[in-house]
């Protein structure tokens, strides 16, 4: 009998162009690797701060243009970073970055960007010319700042979990570990 005769039935030469489970970009993308409340906030982060960037380049005129330019800079900064913890999470970059790394750079990123954009938030609130492109970008930087530091709690408190699942319970008393063998 001839092996072709055997396995022809059951096997097929090249899968045709609609099957396989995932292909193009879809095939790089992984989003299942955070969980659904932090895929939630990252995508938040990204959106509310690229919206506070967008806003506030659509002011034409300022006054006291310091704070218009400290708050140019991080919101764009802020949209950037969230851009690329995003990337990192859900493509597979991640495989080749170490995962503890991965948590502690995110943890204090958004720390970071969470208190610079209060920050950057506050000094453009007061002094800024009160035009409805400078009070959309400042609540716009004020709720992506909340949603940063959301973030960090949601983090920080996965942290202290799973130190507390590290944590071995000392039970035993220590007077058991001094005392002889054979007594």
């Amino acid at each position: 009998m001839e092996n072709g005769a055997v396995y022809s039935p059951t096997t097929e030469e090249a899968p045709g162009p609609g099957r396989g489970a995932r292909r193009g970009l879809a095939a790089c993308c992984f989003p299942g690797r955070l969980a659904w409340p932090r895929r939630v906030l990252k995508g938040s982060q990204l959106l509310l701060s690229l919206l506070a960037f967008v806003c506030e380049e659509v002011v034409a005129e300022c006054t006291l243009c310091g704070g218009l330019y400290f708050f140019e800079f991080v919101s764009c900064s802020a949209c950037l970073l969230s851009l690329l913890l995003l990337l990192v999470y859900c493509t597979p970059l991640h495989d080749s970055v170490d995962g503890g790394k991965m948590k502690s750079s995110d943890f204090y990123i958004t720390l970071g960007t969470g208190c610079v954009f209060l920050l950057a938030s506050i000094i453009f609130a007061s002094t800024h010319d009160k035009t409805s492109a400078e009070i959309a970008a400042i609540v716009f930087g004020f709720t992506a700042s909340l949603t940063f530091l959301l973030d960090f709690v949601v983090m920080f408190c996965e942290k202290r979990r799973e130190a507390q699942l590290k944590k071995p319970e000392s039970t035993a008393r220590a007077e058991a570990l001094t005392e002889p063998l054979n007594a």
